[in-house]
C-alpha cells in the first residue's frame, strides 16, 4: 500500500499520469477530424478525398472599383478567402516615398536637360507620391501590407481546374490578377485555416483608400435562414427568403403602376404566409381577391348599403390582460371615432370637435358603458350605434350643423351602412373586405371603420396576422384616415402583425404628410415598375442622399470621385431605375455648364 505522505514525488506522478491521459484524448480528437492522408503537389493538395488549389492575388489595377471582389464571394463555389492586413509604419513609408520622390523627381530633371519631350508616367508617378506624402503626414491615410488568398475545393482535377479558370476570369475582367501557389500549397492551405497564420506571406502595399474598397460583406444575397419563398435572385440564382416577423417590424410598402404585378405578388406571398400558420385580412377595393377567398375556404365579406354585414364603429375591444385600463380602451375608442367622424361629416370646427367629444361619451353612457365597465361581459348588441349618437345629438344644444350632416348615415341614403350591431367573425384563417359596390364618398369611410375593427380584433386577441390594405391611397386622401393607418403602422409590431401597403401611384401616396412615415417604419420595401411621371419621387424617398452620391471607385496612392447620374431607360412598355457612372471625368467647371447632365454630385 502506498502512502503519500510518504511520497514526495506522488502528487507529481498523478499530474503527469492527468497529462498524458488528456494528451492521449486530443489525439484521438484530431484523429477524428483528421482527413485519412495528406498529398501535396506542385499545384494542389489533396486531403482526404477533395482536392485544394490555393491562389493569391499579385497585381492590382491603378484604380478599384467599389464592390469590385462581390463578384467572387457570390460564386457559387466551395472556397475559403483569407485576408490578411499588416499595418505599417507611417515614418518608415514616408522616408521611402522621399527617396522614390527624389528618384522621380531626378530622372524629369535628366531628360529635361537631355532635350527629351516630358514624360506623362514620370509626371503621373510623381504627382501620386506627392499626393500619397501629403494624405499620410495629415493623418487621413495610412499604409498598409494586404494578402489575399483563395482556396478553391473540388473532387477531380478537372472541376479544379475549371473553378480556377472562372476565378481568374472574373477578376482579370477588373484587371486584378491572380497566381496559384506553385510550390507553396502547404502554406496556402494554412493561410485560409482560420487560425490567423499568414505562412503564404504574398503582400501588395495599398492604402486605405483602396483598402476599403475590399470590404468582403458585400453580397447579393437576399435571404434569410427560414421564411417563405420570394423570389429568386437574377444575380447568382439564390433563393430569396424572408420571414416578415422577424425583421425590425413586418410592415410593408409596395408602389408599382397598374398591370406591373402587385396583386399577383400580394396573393402569393398571402398563399405562403397561410401555410405558416398565419392569418391574414385584406380590404378589397376592386374585387380581386375574391376567387383567392373562394379557393381556400376562407370568409369574403362585403361591405355595401344593402349588404347583409354590419360593422359598428362603437364596438371596444375584449380585455386582453389584467392590465389593460378600461378607461384607456374607453378614450382611445372615442379618439379614433373622432376621427372617423371628421370622414364622414367633412370639416369640423374646434367648438364642433369638443361636442363631439362630449356626445360620445354620454352616447356610451346611455348604454351605462364607462371606464369602470367590464367590458367582458359586454356583447355586439351592448354598443350603442350611430343612431344614438344622433339622437344625444339632437338633444345638445348648437348642434344643428352636425345632426343635419350625421342624419345622412342614420335615416338618409347611407342609413343601411353604419346605423347597426356587428354581426361578422373573424375566426376564419383568411378574411376579405371587399368595398367595390360602395359609392365613392363612402370607401375611405369603409376602409378606416374596417381597419378600426381589426385593431380591435388585434388587441383582443394576440395572432401572427398580416393586414393587407389595396388601394391605399384612398385613405391618403385624408389626413385623420392617414393619421389612422400611420398609427397602426408604427404600433403593429407590439400585436405580432404587420401591415401591407399597396398603392399604384406613389406621388398620391407621398403627398400626404403621413406617407413618407409609413415608408419608413415599413422593414420591407418592394418597388415595381414605376410610371415614368415618378421616377423623381422614386429617387427622392428610396435613395439616401449617401447612395445618390458615392465614389465608384479609390486609385492606389488617391482617391477619384467618379460622379453618377441618375437615367431612365425605357423598355418593354416600362422604365427602370438606372445608375451608370460617367467615367468622362471632365473638371467641374466644364461640367456645370453641360445642360444634359442631370447629375448627382
Amino acid at each position: 500500500m502506498r502512502v503519500p505522505f510518504l511520497n514526495p514525488n506522488g502528487e507529481q506522478n498523478e499530474i503527469l499520469q492527468s497529462e498524458a491521459l488528456y494528451q492521449k484524448g486530443v489525439a484521438r480528437i484530431r484523429d477524428l477530424i483528421a482527413p485519412s492522408a495528406i498529398k501535396i503537389s506542385a499545384n494542389s493538395l489533396q486531403a482526404g478525398e477533395t482536392l485544394v488549389r490555393t491562389h493569391f492575388i499579385i497585381a492590382y489595377p491603378r484604380f478599384l472599383n467599389t464592390n469590385w471582389f462581390s463578384p467572387i464571394i457570390n460564386l457559387d463555389f466551395p472556397m475559403d478567402v483569407s485576408m490578411f492586413v499588416h499595418p505599417v509604419d507611417t515614418r518608415d513609408i514616408l522616408r521611402n516615398l522621399l527617396k522614390s520622390a527624389t528618384r522621380v523627381e531626378s530622372s524629369i530633371q535628366i531628360e529635361a536637360e537631355a532635350g527629351k519631350i516630358r514624360s506623362p508616367i514620370l509626371e503621373t508617378a510623381l504627382h501620386d507620391i506627392e499626393e500619397l506624402r501629403d494624405k499620410l503626414q495629415q493623418g487621413t491615410e495610412k499604409f498598409f501590407r494586404f494578402g489575399v488568398y483563395i482556396s478553391l475545393y473540388a473532387s477531380s482535377v478537372e472541376e479544379l481546374n475549371r473553378m480556377s479558370r472562372s476565378v481568374e476570369a472574373f477578376l482579370e475582367s477588373q484587371l486584378v490578377y491572380i497566381k496559384p501557389a506553385v510550390m507553396r500549397m502547404q502554406q496556402g492551405f494554412t493561410a485560409t485555416r482560420p487560425v490567423g497564420m499568414d505562412e503564404l506571406d504574398v503582400a501588395n502595399n495599398l492604402n486605405t483608400a483602396p483598402l476599403s474598397t475590399t470590404f468582403p460583406f458585400v453580397s447579393a444575397d437576399l435571404s434569410s435562414n427560414d421564411g417563405i419563398l420570394y423570389g429568386i435572385n437574377r444575380h447568382n440564382n439564390s433563393l430569396i427568403l424572408f420571414d416578415r416577423f422577424k425583421l425590425e417590424n413586418a410592415n410593408m410598402v409596395i408602389f408599382a403602376k397598374s398591370g406591373a404585378g402587385k396583386s399577383y405578388f400580394v396573393k402569393l406571398e398571402i398563399l405562403r404566409s397561410m401555410m405558416f400558420d398565419t392569418n391574414v385580412i385584406v380590404i378589397d377595393p376592386e374585387n380581386e381577391y375574391k376567387h383567392l377567398a373562394e379557393s381556400v375556404d376562407g370568409s369574403f365579406i362585403q361591405m355595401s348599403l344593402n349588404s347583409p354585414f354590419h360593422i359598428n364603429p362603437f364596438d371596444l375591444p375584449k380585455k386582453r390582460d389584467e392590465e389593460e385600463d378600461f378607461e384607456g380602451l374607453l378614450r382611445s375608442n372615442i379618439a379614433t371615432l373622432i376621427g372617423l367622424l371628421h370622414l364622414m361629416l367633412g370639416s369640423v370646427t374646434p367648438e364642433e370637435d369638443s361636442i363631439l367629444d362630449q356626445a360620445l361619451r354620454e352616447t356610451y353612457a346611455v348604454r351605462d358603458i364607462t371606464g369602470k365597465t367590464d367590458l367582458s361581459t359586454l356583447t355586439p348588441s351592448s354598443f350603442p350605434t350611430i343612431g344614438d349618437l344622433y339622437e344625444v345629438l339632437r338633444n345638445m344644444e348648437g348642434t344643428e350643423s352636425l345632426s343635419a350632416r350625421l342624419e345622412k348615415y342614420t335615416k338618409g341614403i347611407f342609413s343601411g351602412f353604419l346605423n347597426h350591431a356587428s354581426n361578422i367573425t373573424m375566426n376564419n384563417q383568411f378574411v376579405v373586405f371587399n368595398i367595390r359596390d360602395l359609392e365613392e364618398e363612402l370607401r375611405p369611410v369603409a376602409m378606416y371603420l374596417i381597419l378600426h375593427y381589426v385593431w380591435n380584433e388585434m388587441r383582443s386577441e394576440l395572432r401572427r396576422r398580416l393586414i393587407v390594405v389595396d388601394e391605399a391611397w384612398i385613405m391618403m386622401q385624408n389626413d385623420d384616415a392617414a393619421s389612422f393607418l400611420f398609427g397602426i403602422a408604427k404600433r403593429a409590431r407590439k400585436y405580432f402583425a404587420g401591415l401591407t401597403t399597396i398603392t399604384q401611384d406613389i406621388s398620391d401616396f407621398m403627398s400626404s404628410r403621413y406617407g413618407k412615415p409609413i415608408v419608413t417604419n415599413s422593414s420591407l420595401q418592394l418597388l415595381l415598375r414605376q410610371s415614368p411621371a415618378s421616377i423623381d419621387v422614386v429617387s427622392e424617398t428610396f435613395l439616401s442622399h449617401g447612395s445618390r452620391k458615392i465614389p465608384v471607385a479609390r486609385k492606389c496612392g488617391r482617391r477619384r470621385n467618379i460622379f453618377c447620374r441618375i437615367e431612365t431607360r425605357r423598355d418593354q412598355g416600362g422604365c427602370f431605375l438606372q445608375r451608370r457612372p460617367n467615367y468622362h471625368i471632365k473638371p467641374r467647371t466644364a461640367r456645370r455648364n453641360r445642360s444634359s447632365e442631370a447629375g448627382i454630385r
